[in-house]
């Protein structure tokens, strides 16, 4: 609840006069009286608040009604807000049950509007938070205007206009901008909002000079023209404005902006809403085009597509290059369009089947005198009763009554339906003289409202009376002076034209808002094309992109195929069987080979290695391949089988990309015809050995037992020489002999030298 005092009688009246402006107060009252009236708010709204359930079901009820009958829907507005306004509303009429409220609504249009106009809290000041504003004269349109292209146009959205005065703020600042090479720079402001009544206000940019305190002198000055008052906004910051109707929750955004400021406005909606609005708000916005919130709104919801340029203010910097909305809960904005309608009227040619009653009527109006005719509001013949033609002119396919009626009558009907469809009363003239087929006639005319089709259908009934006599009704009709009608009807069609023209500039205004908002709809459609046009190159590039890519991923596939097909054929055939182990000892993989070593079926596929039964005598398997896989080492090992078979087992880390160790590969390899060679090697060898060491004792037996007579025979071959004997052939057999003994002893030295047979440890 809000209360003002009576600026009257105040020492400084500009304070209250200022609130009473917003249309927001609700008492105007002296401080003696405010007292009881919050006394009393208080005490209702305590009340009121004790039925939370049924609120909600009111408040429903009432969003639903205005929704049905008006153009706007609050349903997604904090329920907070509008239960905290209607109950304000309701305060102030003295109703402090929403039930009985909602009947009020139902019963007072008027106040239906009221309570509409009080949820979409319109306010607003020129250069509202100063400090926010010298940001974006200083800083922000600077930096618009520096990245501009040649021959670009420079486009902003304030969403949320209300009457339009921080819009015309920002024409201003831009304004002072546009010098040097921009002069020439053309500048579209899209204002919009929900409420048509604060857009035609807006959009004729006059304000009051209580409401332009924002405003310095020198702009005042330079930018308004005072009209002794209101202070009206110039033409070339109007020019700069398109003012149209636009719901932020239905309608599609506007697109590449490069300012968009939405202040104020979502604080009140739901945070569903909120995220659909920012995001659509971010759509609107060029890559490194500006956003302007309220300083108590948050765009969490898209801040990773945002930077902040200042936080206090709420001024944030697009920074994403490809924008999606979904466009699938917004309509095209509703353009109000207004026509007269009238009802059907009869066709009075038709040959109406005259029945008793009607008959009975016109022979009761022709014996009295009176006769009377029923015409629609637009003066059009629906029934007569009676002989009328007497008074009427003889013209055939016409129905309108003043044309059938001579100049007096006309002039008379004129004046006087005028006055019952301002009153509703009736009202007669009488001694109108008049001449018709050369008979110069007087009548008495009474005109009068009535009811047509059973009250559908208002219309006058006009009734003439050419009875002479006197009578105390007769006396009281004024006497009929064609000059005094005639100037009475002037002044009646001179209050018409006023209205008309009235009218006219009402609809010339709503034509010229219509207007606007069909070119801020033809600028969105032109928008929205450029939109789907770069979207399409987008589509067909990435489309070329896939298409590369797809073609690349087939190759890579085929090849993969390959490389499949090759690993299958070298495992199928891989007599040695291999098993592949991840690093968590589990089972990745393994070759028909191995499944004689362990017992695996297809099944076995990630389980652990020590779940899994061997056929093998290899009880530190699960120990060797940790080792393997934790010291990047390979470990071999001889496996006897249960079936007396020898392996070769061989665990090698699984190597990944960059020799990342991800496992172990375990091999076998049967090595048991290798095992019996080597053990008829050993048994061979023994039988060596054997051999070799009898032979070593022959010949060290034979040796000495050849060296010995050898030396003996030696020593007497040297007796016999030293006693010289003379005998020829005794000398010359001592040589045969020595010579002999000589041969003999090189070959037991040969046989001495011979090397033995040496241990091959290999074979055992």
């Amino acid at each position: 609840m809000t209360i003002a005092r009576n600026p009257q009688n105040t020492e400084f009246s500009s304070m209250p006069e200022q609130a009473i402006a917003t249309d927001m107060i609700d008492y105007i009252l002296e401080p003696q009286f405010m007292p009881d009236v919050i006394a009393a708010y208080v005490k209702s709204n305590d009340e009121v608040s004790e039925n939370t359930k049924a609120d909600k079901s009111n408040i429903t009820e009432i969003i639903d009604y205005i929704h049905q009958n008006l153009p706007f829907d609050f349903s997604d507005y904090k329920d907070t807000t509008i239960l905290r306004r209607t109950k304000r509303r309701a305060a102030a009429l003295n109703i402090y049950d929403l039930k009985d409220y909602l009947l009020f609504l139902k019963e007072n249009p008027e106040e239906l509007k009221v309570l509409a106009k009080d949820y979409l809290i319109s306010v607003t000041s020129f250069f509202r938070d100063t400090e926010a504003f010298d940001l974006i004269e200083k800083t922000i349109l600077p930096r618009i205007l520096e990245n501009l292209n040649p021959r670009d146009e420079i486009k902003l959205w304030v969403a949320g206009c209300a009457t339009g005065e921080e819009a015309y703020s920002i024409a201003i600042l831009l304004n002072e901008l546009l010098v040097g090479r921009f002069k020439d720079t053309v500048v579209k402001i899209f204002a919009t909002d929900i409420d048509s009544a604060a857009l035609l206000y807006a959009g004729k940019g006059a304000y009051s000079a209580d409401r332009i305190n924002g405003i310095s002198a020198k702009r005042l000055s330079e930018y308004f023209n005072f009209d002794g008052k209101n202070y009206i906004v110039k033409p070339e910051i109007r020019k700069m404005l398109i003012f149209a109707q636009h719901d932020l929750v239905k309608n599609p955004p506007y697109c590449n902006m490069h300012f968009i400021s939405c202040r104020n406005l979502l604080i009140y909606m739901t945070p569903i809403l909120q995220k659909k609005i920012y995001a659509m708000l971010l759509f609107g916005l060029k890559t490194n085009g500006f956003l302007f919130l309220g300083s108590s709104e948050n765009p969490l919801t898209i801040i990773d597509n945002l930077e902040v340029v200042n936080k206090k203010w709420r001024i944030y910097k697009s920074l994403k290059d490809k924008r999606t909305v979904n466009f699938d809960t917004f309509a095209l904005p509703e353009l109000s369009t207004y026509r007269q309608t009238t009802a059907i009227k009869d066709d009075p040619s038709k040959n109406m089947n005259t029945t008793f009653t009607e008959t009975v009527n016109s022979l009761i109006a022709n014996y009295i005198g009176y006769l009377a005719i029923c015409v629609d509001i637009e003066n059009t013949v629906i029934k007569s009763y009676g002989n009328t033609s007497k008074y009427l002119l003889p013209q055939n396919f016409n129905t309108n009554l003043p044309e059938l009626l001579p100049r007096s009558l006309a002039v008379a009907y004129n004046t006087l339906s005028k006055e019952v469809l301002k009153t509703e009363q009736f009202a007669s003239a009488k001694g109108i003289i008049f001449k018709l087929n050369d008979i110069v006639m007087e009548v008495n005319l009474s005109v009068g409202p009535v009811n047509i089709d059973g009250g559908k259908q208002k219309g006058l009934i006009v009734i003439f009376n050419d009875d002479k006599t006197t009578s105390s009704d007769k006396d009281k009709y004024p006497l009929f002076n064609e000059v005094e009608y005639n100037n009475k009807y002037t002044e009646a069609l001179e209050e018409e034209l006023v209205e008309v023209k009235s009218q006219l500039q009402d609809a010339h205004d709503k034509l010229s808002a219509s207007n606007e908002n069909m070119q801020s709809f033809n600028e969105e459609l032109i928008s929205a094309n450029e939109e789907m046009q770069s979207t399409n190159e987008e589509m067909q590039s990435v489309n070329e992109e896939l298409h590369t890519i797809n073609a690349d991923y087939q190759l890579k596939n085929k090849e993969l195929a390959e490389i499949n097909d090759d690993l299958n054929n070298y495992f199928r055939s891989n007599i040695n069987g291999q098993i592949f182990i991840d690093s968590n000892l589990r089972l990745m993989k393994y070759s028909p080979g191995a499944v004689k070593h362990i017992n695996l079926v297809n099944t076995d596929i990630g389980r652990p290695i020590h779940h899994i039964s061997t056929n093998i005598k290899f009880d530190t398997i699960v120990e060797d391949t940790k080792a393997v896989i934790e010291k990047s080492t390979m470990i071999t090992r001889e496996i006897e089988a249960n079936n007396g078979k020898w392996y070769q087992v061989m665990i090698m880390p699984y190597l990944q990309a960059g020799n990342k160790i991800n496992g172990a590969i375990i091999t076998f390899n049967d090595i048991s015809e290798l095992k019996n060679t080597q053990s008829e090697l050993h048994s061979k060898n023994e039988i060596l050995l054997r051999m070799n060491k009898e032979l070593e004792y022959i010949k060290k037996t034979a040796t000495n037992d050849i060296a010995i007579p050898l030396t003996d025979i030696e020593n007497r071959i040297k007796n016999l020489k030293d006693l010289k004997s003379s005998d020829v052939d005794v000398a010359e057999l001592l040589s045969i002999i020595d010579s002999s003994v000589q041969t003999l002893r090189g070959l037991a030295t040969d046989l001495a030298r011979k090397v033995p047979i040496k241990h091959d440890s290999g074979l055992n």
